[in-house]
């Protein structure tokens, strides 16, 4: 298995590394195509390999116009399989944490919470990826209040970390309505940006498809990029819908995204939050913001 694991590991950085040449391919066959089809010269740092472009060109049908990138392997059997996601805490978990992490397992249907123990990182991964799991999601704490939280998608990554703000557990919510658990239907409100996208497929993906009947809604809205997480039940009386909360209930602020798992040194970081730099925008929103 661990041999397995290696090899396709090797396979998908092979992949992944042949992106940029095949990227930098496909600009210059649209710089090819925009020229003839609107009767323009050529370019001239295309000219020279210009009948090599023709040729590659003709062989491109409609389906295969896009690129593929490592995202297309991250999640190449998201929606196809239900995920199968492993919830843990840092060493020594005060018991509000493990109340949090409790709370948020049935939040996340099919996912199960495992004691840290001893674990160390590497073993954690290990033993995840031999058990068949999709995504590893890792909750620290601080003086007893959770303050990070950790995605780690299996086996090739990526792993995403957010800060955890305003965590209100569901016993502090007044009127608190009864869990279900149906498999959620989610809502992703104001992730406009190719960041907003990457952050919706990482936090998506941990969910199972719902049915259509499902009374269960989890909503995850996006403001001055703090993510808002909230968990409600709903039942039709006539043409009204009554909305119930359920909690818990927190905010999130997405601070880091490495290609890799986490156990990985060096890997390449796809972004990181730097606040005296990025203060003048707004990653996950603004459509004019540039986040990749």
């Amino acid at each position: 298995m661990l041999r397995r694991q290696a090899r396709l590991r090797r396979e998908y950085l092979y992949r992944k590394g042949l992106e940029e040449k095949q990227r930098a391919i496909h600009e210059r066959k649209e710089k090819l195509k925009k020229a003839i089809d609107e009767g323009r010269r050529i370019p001239t740092e295309i000219r020279k390999e210009t009948e090599q472009l023709r040729h590659s060109i003709q062989f491109d049908d409609e389906e295969r116009l896009g690129l593929t990138t490592h995202e297309d392997d991250e999640y190449a059997w998201a929606g196809v399989e239900d995920p199968n996601v492993v919830i843990t805490t840092s060493h020594n978990p005060s018991s509000s944490l493990k109340q949090f992490v409790k709370e948020l397992r049935l939040v996340i249907p099919n996912s199960q919470r495992i004691n840290r123990g001893q674990f160390v990182i590497g073993k954690l991964v290990e033993a995840c990826n031999a058990n068949g799991a999709t995504d590893l999601i890792i909750v620290h704490e601080h003086r007893g209040v959770p303050d990070s939280l950790i995605v780690c998608h299996l086996p090739y990554g990526p792993t995403a970390t957010f800060t955890i703000f305003n965590t209100v557990m569901r016993h502090d919510i007044p009127n608190i309505g009864t869990m279900s658990e149906a498999y959620p239907h989610l809502i992703f409100h104001n992730f406009k940006t190719k960041l907003g996208e990457r952050v919706t497929n990482i936090l998506k993906y941990l969910f199972p498809v719902p049915k259509e009947d499902s009374k269960r809604v989890i909503t995850f809205a996006n403001s001055e990029d703090y993510i808002s997480f909230r968990h409600h039940v709903y039942k039709r009386d006539g043409k009204e819908i009554q909305l119930k909360e359920v909690g818990p209930r927190f905010e999130l602020k997405l601070f880091k995204i490495s290609l890799g798992t986490i156990d990985q040194k060096d890997v390449d970081v796809e972004w990181k939050l730097r606040p005296y730099l990025n203060t003048a925008k707004k990653k996950l929103a603004l459509s004019h913001s540039e986040t990749s």
